[in-house]
C-alpha cells in the first residue's frame, strides 16, 4: 500500500495554522491510517522552501507523494472537499468525518 507524503506550509502558530494541522492530521488519520507523514514548515523560518514550491497563500498544503503533486489552500475544513482535491483513495465516497459548519 502506498504511503502518503503531505508537507504543510504555514504562517507562524496562527490559530488558522493549528486547525490547518488538526483537520490535515484527523483527515489522514481518518483515510490513510499508518500510511501518511506530515512535514510542517513555516514559511517565516524556511522562506527558501515556499519560495521552491511556489507558495502563494497559507495554509497550503501539498501531496508530494504519490506524484503528481496536488495541492489545497486553506484551513482544510471542508474534510471531503479537501480529501477529493488531495485525491485521496474513497475520497469521492465519504471520509467518514462530518464536515464542521
Amino acid at each position: 500500500m502506498t504511503t502518503y507524503s503531505f508537507r504543510l506550509f504555514v504562517a507562524g502558530q496562527t490559530e488558522r495554522s493549528q486547525t490547518a494541522q488538526a483537520n490535515l492530521r484527523r483527515l489522514c488519520d481518518s483515510v490513510l491510517p499508518g500510511r501518511h507523514d506530515i512535514e510542517v514548515v513555516d514559511v517565516a523560518e524556511h522562506p527558501e522552501m515556499a519560495e521552491q514550491q511556489r507558495i502563494l497563500a497559507t495554509p497550503t498544503v501539498v501531496r508530494l507523494v504519490p506524484s503528481p503533486q496536488r495541492r489545497v489552500i486553506g484551513d482544510l475544513s471542508d474534510h471531503r472537499r479537501a480529501a477529493v482535491a488531495l485525491g485521496l483513495p474513497d475520497a469521492s465516497h465519504s471520509t467518514g468525518l462530518e464536515d464542521e459548519r
